[in-house]
């Protein structure tokens, strides 16, 4: 197995910057935890607890004594593949067409589910501003290497679009989006579908601390190295399950790790945040200065002092609420824009 990148002995790496006073006493909170590397030989114990720490939540939960229309769908995969669980939820009282936010997990591609994620999408986002929600259940690495994965995301985008009226939503209001893991899925199912052309045209895609870069090469890799709940080793971890035999290849297509791609033009509308103080941070900023010079439309946000995962493990901390408030805005802007147009 490919190990991690040694650093290079020409860069110089500075101290980390301060974590937001908050957001630091909570991640302290979290005691050994929070300094816990993920390794090949504690995934599956790691597993095991994160599958603990997001319960499942039941169809009837999610449905919140009526407020919501939600529904289980077994929908085709690729050809040779499975099939894909998505999970369809609506407020239930809003007249369609509704506009569709198809949502990515994160979970590092070796955990996680689309069960979880819901709860507060429909509480932050559904219901506020009259979006239907589709989260993706795509089968996890190693298990699954790349593309598996993302030929379920894409499996189930198509499906979602093809079934527009029956589902009461709009096919050309569509927002992609995740976060962390899921949001460089949701990068790469951009990429994958403008170059195949076969899905539609989305409105916006919704990157929160997306993973990009399989390198781990970045400044901000090596500086936040041991730091925080997700460092460079851990993400090394997640990145050699989902790419299996393909890790470290020099020719590795941009579905594979989205800050791989060269070229970034004819994308939709892109948010992009990110924490100052986490691994993530310069290949985010990376990623929407390249669609910047590509021609195209990124909002960046970087937030001082966050770690990667900040807002699930401090979410009323001011920061907190501040980033939740910032990525609402920009969805109703994008669905604004659309409505109008």
């Amino acid at each position: 197995m490919t190990s991690v990148p040694s650093i290079p002995e020409t860069v110089a790496v500075r101290a980390a910057p301060p974590f937001d006073a908050e957001l630091g006493a909570a991640l302290a909170a979290l005691g050994d935890l929070s300094g816990e590397q993920l390794t090949h030989e504690n995934l599956a114990a790691r597993r095991q607890r994160d599958a603990a720490s997001r319960p499942l939540p039941t169809t009837a939960e999610l449905r919140a004594d009526g407020r919501f229309a939600v529904e289980e769908l077994s929908v085709p995969g690729t050809e040779g593949a499975p099939d894909v669980t998505l999970v369809y939820a609506r407020p239930a009282d809003a007249a369609g067409p509704l506009p569709v936010l198809y949502y990515l997990h994160g979970g590092g591609m070796i955990m996680g589910n689309a069960w979880s994620v819901l709860p507060k999408i429909l509480h932050d986002w559904s219901a506020p501003l009259g979006l239907a929600v589709v989260s993706v259940e795509y089968r996890l690495a190693p298990e699954t290497p790349y593309p598996g994965p993302l030929e379920d995301c894409h499996a189930g985008l198509l499906w979602t679009v093809g079934r527009a009226d029956e589902l009461g939503i709009d096919g050309e209001r569509v927002i992609i989006g995740g976060k962390s893991a899921g949001g460089g899925l949701a990068a790469a199912l951009t990429l994958l579908n403008r170059d195949r052309g076969d899905g539609p045209t989305p409105l916006g895609q919704l990157l929160q601390c997306p993973m990009l870069d399989d390198r781990l090469d970045t400044h901000s890799a090596h500086q936040m190295a041991g730091i925080g709940l997700w460092d460079r080793a851990s993400t090394a971890v997640a990145w050699q399950a989902y790419l299996g035999d393909h890790y470290g290849a020099p020719d590795l297509p941009p579905y594979a790790a989205p800050a791989r791609a060269t070229d970034l033009s004819g994308l939709p509308p892109t948010y992009l945040d990110v924490g100052s103080a986490e691994t993530f941070r310069d290949e985010n900023v990376a990623y929407a200065h390249a669609i910047w010079r590509a021609g195209g439309d990124a909002e960046l946000h970087v937030w001082p002092g966050a770690f990667h995962g900040f807002d699930s493990v401090a979410p009323t901390a001011a920061l907190t609420r501040e980033a939740r408030r910032t990525r609402t805005r920009w969805l109703s802007r994008i669905l604004g824009h659309s409505r109008r147009e």
